[in-house]
């Protein structure tokens, strides 16, 4: 067989034979299959139907519309957002990072409606989104913001600037996280670059203003546009800034003499280990360490871009930018150039676009003294822009309604609605006064000849501005102290700063002055007494018009009363400030003032909040004498109530240390307390009533506010429970006072005279009153102590009286309750004390003369007396009374059934003193 032969059987070929199927192949694969249904009706259930709008449509369709070609559509699809969203407001969360991303999309749209309704939806929601929750997504709101700026289309461009509006006014502070892109976007908005003629590369681009006639409106106004925006975006950056100052008014950080703001100590505390005082070494809430060694900041470990406008090198980059382009701007609208040309339409969009400028310059200026080295800053501005600011700035200085107004048309300015309004003054006054905030910052001491020309005229400016008599707001008052303060730091002689400060006055002195502006004031003259303070006595010249207005801050706080508790407060401040320093002028005035600041019925220290209040009673101390009228004021004020206890304690303190009584090893002031004055105050005090209140309450009769029983003279006013326990704090203080005082004996006799003159023979006394006479008593009483019949008998009738009082209140008197221990403690202290006073009490206990309601009274404070430690001895001796006493009782109860309290009463006297035992032990009392 041949090898074709054997191939050919090799690959034989199967013939298929009609009508028969085709036999599967060994290697075919099965693909038939079976299916079979699983239901799941838990999971195809639908959590609810999204909310739609009045044309049911939900979130998702209309965020789906916002892709489509059509701007009806998408115009529709925003509206319907804004619709959906306000009818339900929860939808926001669910779809934030949605909506966001959809919304700024459109920025760039190429239809004006679209971009409309995006911006009006923006407004919405910003209204709705917290900073916190728009964070996140707010990097893709700025790289769409930035897009739109930089657009090709004027229109785009146009309307970014309203995107920007809304976003600066609900999210400054993440706004000006990207303020390297944004300003450079700013500066492209106006101008483009052009390659240096006097450079052959072009390594160094410089910046023109561009001119675009295609725009809907004049290139200036379009400048002023930016511009606007531009100052708005500033000012944000300053305001987040960390170093926060008073524009205007901002202290130099090369003045190491800066306002300290005091801390707060309660002595009482520290005492107790309650507060710690940690002191550090130059003092303030904000400490600073002198030392050549400073932390690294956290934005020195960030890149250039991530710093922003916090790098000294990136802000002195966009200055070389800004500055040309504000100059050629300043000259388009300056009056030499538009006057001539337009009219008044021109004029009032020049006047605008001047104040912008300066503003904007003003706001960097305030950056730079954000930074360390402030002082390279200045030196490098003057050396850099000095030259221009003088030659175009300061060449119609100072600018005013003749200056851009000088071909007067009526009907464009009242067709247009972008015209100012008639000038008053004040635009041109702020824009002047920039101006003079911009160029005073650029003087100092040292340039004080070469700039004395230009100086000089800024400071005409500014005292004439102020002498005027004009009614100014704050912003302008602020920015016009500012310049006045830098001034007088330039030329610190008293022939230039006495004429500035006699500006100030004058418009200090105006009626009616608006609470900020008066508040700028007194902040301006406290600065500038506070630095003419600090120089040294030797080359120390008073003012003698801060001293006029330092002599006159107390009767304007007496005059001020409750009308306006800040501006009260800044006062008080100012004439603590000045009153430690010993300002003569401000004391004397004090003094003459004191009377009525301290009336007890319509004074200023009763009529302002608790803190005030504080520092009022702190001004006491400074005082140069106390006289006996002051003091009685004082004293009506601790016992009034309208101040607090602990208030009252520390001005008790405060005469306790002006007395000679404090133990002061150096000799104290003459005649600042007299003794006689003082010891009158304490005893005032510690009555708590005027003799006219007293008097007044003898003719008070029965219940509920008087306490009567038959077995004493007195009866007792029973006080409000506040009263009470303010005055009980009150007489702790004083009969501490009084036990300081080394004399004793002497202390007490004068105690002794007053109680006898003053309270011995009323009929009604207050219950806090005779708990205080008692607390004094047994503070003061010694061995070396005499007392006189009458004070005798006046004790026991009080301590019955007091005793009876406590005995006799219902249990459902929650308010008289609470004086139970203080007035119990105060009268068993003194019986303890007295043996003669417990002696004369039991002796006044004559129960024939009583009705029988008062007998069980009688029968469980005898039981009481028995039974109580410290009274043990005393009752022992006097047992004979006791006895009689009891059998007077049962005499009156004789023939009737025994009652449970004369059964105690017996076993009680069985007990402690018919088998007069030795050693009585403390027994505490429990009533």
């Amino acid at each position: 067989m041949t090898k074709k032969r054997k191939r050919q059987e090799d690959f034989q070929k199967v013939k298929l034979k009609v009508g028969k199927k085709k036999p599967k192949l060994e290697n075919a694969t099965d693909t038939t299959f079976k299916t079979k249904a699983i239901q799941i009706p838990e999971q195809l259930k639908e959590d609810g139907v999204l909310p739609t709008q009045n044309r049911k449509l939900n979130i998702k369709d209309l965020l789906s519309q916002m892709h489509h070609y059509s701007p009806g559509v998408k115009h529709n699809a925003l509206l319907g957002l804004k619709e959906l969203l306000s009818q339900y407001p929860f939808v926001i969360d669910a779809h934030l990072s949605s909506i966001i991303s959809e919304v700024a999309a459109v920025f760039t749209d190429k239809d004006s409606s679209v971009r409309g309704a995006a911006i009006h939806l923006l407004q919405f929601l910003a209204s709705k989104i917290r900073a916190e929750q728009i964070a996140p997504f707010f990097p893709l709101v700025s790289a769409h913001l930035s897009s739109a700026m930089t657009h090709i289309s004027e229109g785009i461009q146009e309307d970014s600037l309203k995107v920007l509006d809304v976003l600066l006014e609900a999210y400054p502070a993440l706004l000006t996280d990207r303020s390297i892109i944004l300003l450079k976007n700013f500066v492209e908005l106006i101008s483009h670059q052009q390659l240096s003629k006097r450079l052959k590369s072009r390594d160094k681009l410089s910046w023109m203003l561009s001119v675009n006639p295609n725009r809907r409106v004049t290139s200036q106004q379009w400048r002023l546009n930016v511009l606007t925006r531009l100052k708005k975006f500033l000012q944000a950056v300053v305001d987040g800034s960390s170093d926060t100052e008073d524009e205007g008014l901002q202290e130099q950080k090369d003045n190491s003499h800066s306002v300290r703001t005091p801390i707060c100590i309660s002595w009482k505390l520290h005492a107790n280990n309650q507060q710690h005082i940690q002191l550090f070494e130059s003092g303030g809430l904000r400490p600073k360490i002198n030392s050549s060694f400073r932390l690294r900041s956290l934005t020195s470990v960030m890149d250039s871009a991530e710093k922003g406008l916090s790098s000294a090198e990136n802000l002195k980059g966009f200055i070389e930018i800004i500055i040309p382009l504000l100059i050629e701007c300043w000259i388009e609208a300056s009056p030499a150039q538009s006057a001539p040309i337009l009219g008044n339409l021109l004029e009032s969009e020049s006047q605008q676009l001047m104040q912008q400028v300066l503003s904007i310059i003003h706001l960097l200026w305030k950056l730079t003294k954000r930074h360390d080295e402030t002082y390279k800053m200045e030196l490098w501005l003057r050396m850099n822009y000095l030259v221009d600011f003088k030659h175009h700035f300061m060449r119609h200085f100072p600018y005013s309604l003749q200056d851009t107004v000088k071909h007067k048309k009526k009907d464009p300015c009242k067709s247009n609605r972008n015209c100012m309004k008639s000038s008053n003054n004040v635009d041109h006054l702020l824009l002047n006064l920039t101006l003079c905030d911009i160029m005073v910052s650029l003087a100092s001491t040292s340039t004080l000849q070469t700039d004395s020309g230009w100086l000089d005229m800024i400071r005409k400016f500014v005292t004439d501005t102020l002498q005027d008599g004009s009614k100014l707001n704050s912003k302008q008052v602020n920015r016009l102290l500012g310049v006045t303060w830098r001034l007088m730091q330039i030329q610190q002689n008293k022939v230039a700063t006495e004429p500035l400060i006699k500006a100030v006055y004058m418009l200090y002195q105006q009626r009616n002055l608006l609470f900020p502006v008066r508040t700028l004031l007194l902040k301006f003259f406290s600065r500038v007494y506070q630095k003419e303070d600090l120089r040294t006595q030797r080359i120390r010249s008073r003012s003698k018009v801060l001293s006029r207005w330092l002599a006159g801050l107390p009767q304007q706080l007496a005059l001020l009363g409750l009308r306006n508790p800040e501006l009260s407060n800044q006062l008080i401040d100012i004439i603590h400030s000045a009153a430690s320093r010993s300002n003569k002028e401000l004391l004397q005035s004090l003094q003459a003032t004191a009377a009525r600041i301290y009336d007890p019925l319509e004074g200023t220290l009763v009529l302002l909040p608790a803190e005030a209040q504080r520092r009022l009673v702190q001004l006491v101390y400074f005082l140069p004498c106390l006289p006996a009228s002051l003091l009685a004021c004082l004293s009506r004020c601790c016992i009034m109530g309208r101040m607090s206890s602990d208030l009252a304690a520390t001005l008790i303190g405060i005469l306790h240390m002006r007395s000679s009584f404090a133990g002061w090893k150096c000799q104290v002031q003459d005649n600042s307390v007299n003794d006689v004055d003082y010891f009158s105050f304490l005893f005032s005090t510690l009555i708590g009533f005027s003799r006219e209140e007293l008097t007044s309450l003898q003719g008070i009769r029965g219940k509920p506010h008087i306490s009567q029983t038959q077995l004493s003279p007195i009866r007792l006013y029973l006080t409000d429970l506040d009263q009470f326990l303010h005055h009980w704090a009150v007489t702790e203080v004083i009969c501490h006072s009084l036990s300081t005082i080394p004399s004793q004996s002497q202390c007490f006799d004068i105690l002794q005279t007053g109680i006898c003159k003053y309270l011995v023979g009323l009929v009604v006394i207050p219950d806090s009153t005779a708990g205080s006479v008692l607390c004094a008593i047994n503070k003061l009483l010694d061995q070396a102590c005499i007392i006189s019949e009458n004070l005798h008998r006046f004790l026991a009738s009080c301590c019955y009286s007091l005793l009876y009082f406590l005995l006799t209140i219902d249990r459902e008197d929650a308010e008289h309750l609470q004086k139970r221990d203080m007035l119990w403690g105060s009268c068993i202290s003194a019986l303890a004390l007295l043996p003669r006073l417990l002696r004369l009490m039991l002796q006044s206990l004559q129960v024939s003369r009583i009705c029988r309601e008062e007998l069980p009274v009688v029968a469980q404070l005898l039981r009481l007396l028995m039974q109580h430690g410290q009274l043990r001895s005393h009752m022992i001796t006097n047992e004979f009374l006791v006895q009689q006493i009891i059998k007077d009782i049962m005499t009156l109860k004789s023939g009737e059934v025994q009652e449970q309290w004369l059964t105690d009463l017996h076993y009680c006297f069985n007990i402690y003193l018919a088998s007069h035992p030795q050693t009585p032990g403390p027994i505490n009392t429990v009533y």
